[in-house]
């Protein structure tokens, strides 16, 4: 399916769009559901990888194929280790089987699981039995993904001695690991996080928890791009606030740089966006290090706006779902804009490019779908394999149209 994108007509009046359940805190709590099932989760992430986890953690013998959801690659990894009974062949998509898991193998394998590499060392997919740990002390490596830690957090509680984790080096995408951090101590599991050790206290079960889900601020980047594109565009995005626990609810300072006002309305639980006149940068440089799936739609951003950027800290998104990097320079290359990149870093190169009839690749990657779209704005393009966008948010393009921006959705076969 081809998404073929335009410039609308903007409504006068602003705009409301609902947006589900954040990815990262349903999937979090649904591990920890299935060890403490009074868990009751409320606004749960309809994306597609939540639905692959959701069904997965169902399942305790024979084969568990969850198509290109990392997060669940991850975490049912640590999930099913720690799981006495269970056996499970986990597999993934050709991508999925090029993306590395060994750091978290190792960690699990000292702690006393039996995981077997099926075809590479060092990747998917794996043979797994589950079995009860006894140790309670690991050492992993923390500058790689912060995925690998989350995973040893959210089994850790239901182990018989819960668990302390050594750091080894500067973890990366720290709020992630906050984010889990905080929803343990939401369902009344003690944690304690001081320097480069993380301790996990046992619990033997959780008495009755209901925990609403906040809507997804990654997903919302996508509108702050398209406000910063646009012309008077006002949007109101609902089930958001302040005091998030998601590590891109930066959004609203860094957005602030390139022409967006939010505005909370606490009582609500909404954020109201518009665009206000400025000055803009002529470059914008930023650590991710902290928010790399930021980078898509800021660079694509500044690339609409005819600034510059340099971001650094962008190391994981060579093992995402795509090398998001070599994407990123092979799709704004196309439209003319010039970009270089190394293993960590992106610099865009100030420009004055105009869009005509751009045809974007995703390399079946969501997020490189969500971050082109804004471009519409500026003039004509395409998207290949729209459909890709489900993984995380599938009413993407339903709710772009509500927008004003010009949307059909045909078949790239024809």
């Amino acid at each position: 399916m081809k998404a073929i994108l335009g410039p609308g007509e903007f409504p006068k009046n602003p705009i409301e769009i609902e947006i589900g359940g954040s990815k990262s805190e349903s999937n979090r709590l649904l591990i920890l559901q299935a060890q403490f099932p009074d868990i009751s989760i409320k606004n749960l992430s309809q994306s597609d990888d939540t639905q692959v986890l959701q069904k997965s953690l169902k399942i305790l013998k024979g084969t568990v194929d969850i198509h290109h959801a990392g997060t669940a690659m991850r975490f049912l990894t640590a999930y099913y280790a720690g799981k006495e009974g269970a056996e499970i062949t986990l597999t993934g998509s050709k991508r999925m089987q090029q993306r590395p898991i060994g750091i978290l193998v190792d960690a699990l394998k000292s702690l006393g699981g039996d995981i077997e590499y099926l075809q590479n060392e060092g990747y998917p997919p794996l043979r797994i039995k589950g079995r009860t740990f006894q140790n309670n002390e690991v050492s992993i490596q923390s500058n790689v993904s912060s995925q690998y830690i989350s995973a040893l957090l959210l089994t850790a509680p239901s182990l018989p001695n819960g668990l302390s984790i050594f750091l080894q080096g500067k973890p990366i995408s720290e709020p992630y690991l906050q984010m889990t951090l905080s929803l343990l101590n939401r369902i009344g599991v003690k944690t304690n996080f001081r320097n480069n050790r993380i301790d996990i206290f046992p619990v033997r079960e959780i008495e009755d928890v209901e925990i609403v889900v906040e809507s997804d601020w990654s997903s919302a980047s996508y509108f702050y791009s398209l406000v910063a594109l646009s012309n008077g565009l006002k949007i109101t995005l609902r089930n958001f606030s302040e005091e998030s626990l998601q590590g891109d609810s930066v959004l609203p300072t860094i957005y602030k740089t390139l022409g967006v006002q939010t505005n909370f309305d606490i009582p609500e639980k909404s954020i109201s966006i518009s665009k206000e006149k400025i000055k803009l940068p002529a470059a914008l440089m930023l650590d991710l290090s902290k928010t790399p799936d930021l980078a898509q739609t800021i660079v694509v951003t500044c690339f609409g706006l005819g600034i510059g950027c340099g971001l650094s800290g962008l190391q994981t998104l060579k093992i995402k779902e795509t090398d998001r990097l070599l994407a990123l320079k092979t799709e704004l290359s196309k439209l003319g804009a010039i970009v270089h990149i190394d293993d960590s870093s992106l610099q865009l190169e100030k420009s004055s490019q105009t869009l005509s009839n751009g045809i974007i690749k995703t390399f079946q990657d969501h997020r490189m779908a969500m971050a082109f779209a804004p471009l519409a704005t500026k003039g004509n393009l395409s998207i290949e394999d729209a459909e890709v966008v489900s993984k995380s948010y599938p009413n993407f393009w339903k709710d772009l149209r509500k927008t004003g921006i010009f949307c059909d959705l045909g078949d790239s076969s024809k």
